[in-house]
């Protein structure tokens, strides 16, 4: 077993942001960048370049301090059970309505878990449907339809 020195996935993603962030800043630098209450064209591409350089920094110290420490293997019950959830959601939201879409897609991202109770998730399926509709429909009045009919 060989023990690396450096946590190489988090030191080069680190360097990766640093590095976009170093090109953000040098591409912005001759745009204005005025103050927070009157933002120039240059603003937000230094903020967020700026945000960016802080989790790069964060990432690359994380990565020189800490061992290597393997990735787990991907497993495609999660991935296949969430992706065919959104793509449940996106066909059945005009046809079935906002309450049949949400918990139909509740329901199948289930089975992304093998620890999903049928019982916990039919309750909590029903308590999404319902606040996606009191939210969605009737507090900011978007024009979806609740129901098929």
């Amino acid at each position: 077993m060989t023990h690396r020195r450096f946590d190489w996935p988090d030191l080069l993603f680190g360097g990766f942001l640093i590095a976009v962030a170093a090109i953000t800043f040098a591409a912005t630098w001759k745009l204005a960048g005025g103050t927070a209450a009157n933002m120039g064209p240059g603003y937000m591409p230094r903020a967020i370049a700026l945000v960016l350089l802080g989790f790069g920094l964060f990432f690359a110290g994380r990565g020189l301090v800490r061992g290597y420490a393997g990735i787990p293997t991907v497993q495609a019950r999660p991935i296949l059970g969430v992706g065919a959830s959104v793509a449940a959601f996106a066909l059945l939201i005009e046809n079935a309505g906002l309450a049949a879409a949400s918990l139909a897609a509740i329901l199948i991202a289930a089975f992304a878990s093998r620890e999903s109770r049928f019982f916990e998730v039919i309750l909590f399926g029903l308590f999404i449907a319902a606040a996606a509709v009191l939210l969605f429909v009737k507090a900011l009045a978007l024009p979806v339809s609740i129901w098929p009919w």
